[in-house]
């Protein structure tokens, strides 16, 4: 892919990779690349921010032979990805991740889109990149919590899909023993193959959405608290919510023993105060859900996992309070 191929360049960007990420990549920018800066975070996700992309690509006279470059996290990614799929019905786009949690996750399998009415990416489309370029040394500009934070996808996709890599990760114990590229290499492999078989989500593509029912509702409800959560941080609440639900599906108590302590040592999360009917509600508006019941997908066994399985919301808030009573402790 070459960019004298386009009519017209353009990098996305928020402060921090404005920073710390554009330097990296402006040697291989043409001349005339313009540059548009967003703020960061979970909160700038919103149809108004995509209307100052889209007035930006208007502006610089972007016609449909254009190319964004998204460089960034999963918001960057996903709002970025999602106005230039919709900016005159469609330019083209390249994804640069630079976190680790949009590099093994945000980044692959053309999901793009943006949260409305306090409910996370409920507009959207689905639309792939020109192509996605991964490099582990954008990590060294990631904080710790950052760098822990996208591990949670990592451990996710092993947790539905890698019954091999779950037992390298439960022996291996720290981060510091990690090999990223390795293990990026790895973890993408485990998403691209789930999601070649089933762009749509129409059945294994559901796989994915481990730990999510819950931890996409846990940092919704917390979103404009004091204390907010990053989106690995509630996957992994997530995470473990689902696996005490695994029980339902066979997941036997050694293997649900092994996998909260994992979670609980790595990811070292809090008990939380959650308002459980406010959550409740912010479950039944997954755009997962069918027939009116809340879909989870749960594990048989570390590495394998079964989609379109529900739980009452007894069930759900007796799970809830386990997690919060075993992080207690």
């Amino acid at each position: 892919m070459e960019a004298s191929s386009f009519s017209k360049v353009a990098v996305l960007v928020d402060p921090n990779t404005r920073e710390h990420c554009l330097s990296k990549i402006e040697e291989a920018l043409p001349k005339g690349t313009a540059v548009l800066e967003i703020p960061d975070g979970e909160l700038e996700k919103t149809l108004e921010t995509c209307k100052k992309i889209w007035a930006f690509l208007l502006e610089e006279k972007f016609d449909r032979k254009g190319l964004l470059i998204n460089l960034g996290g999963g918001v960057i990614g996903d709002m970025g990805g999602f106005c230039a799929a919709t900016y005159k019905r469609g330019i083209s786009f390249l994804q640069v991740p630079t976190t680790l949690l949009s590099q093994v996750d945000a980044s692959v399998g053309g999901k793009l889109g943006v949260d409305f009415l306090g409910v996370k990416n409920i507009v959207g489309v689905f639309r792939d990149p020109e192509t996605v370029i991964i490099d582990p040394d954008f990590l060294s500009t990631l904080t710790k919590r950052e760098l822990i934070s996208g591990f949670a996808e990592v451990i996710k996709h092993a947790l539905i899909a890698s019954p091999d890599q779950c037992k390298d990760f439960f022996e291996k114990g720290d981060l510091e023993d990690i090999h990223w590229e390795k293990t990026i290499i790895e973890s993408v492999s485990i998403k691209r193959d789930i999601v070649e078989k089933d762009l749509y989500e129409q059945a294994d593509r559901k796989k994915l959405n481990f730990g999510h029912t819950v931890g996409h509702a846990i940092e919704t409800q917390l979103l404009n608290s004091s204390e907010p959560l990053l989106h690995g941080e509630a996957v992994a609440w997530g995470m473990m919510v689902e696996s005490v639900l695994s029980q339902k599906t066979g997941l036997e108590k050694k293997d649900l023993e092994i996998i909260m302590a994992y979670l609980k040592r790595t990811f070292s999360p809090k008990p939380l105060d959650l308002n459980l009917d406010d959550l409740i509600k912010i479950m039944e508006n997954d755009k997962k859900n069918e027939g009116g019941q809340i879909n989870f997908t749960m594990l048989s066994k570390p590495g394998i996992s079964l989609i379109n399985q529900t739980a009452s919301q007894d069930e759900i808030r007796k799970a809830i309070l386990r997690v919060n009573s075993f992080l207690a402790s």
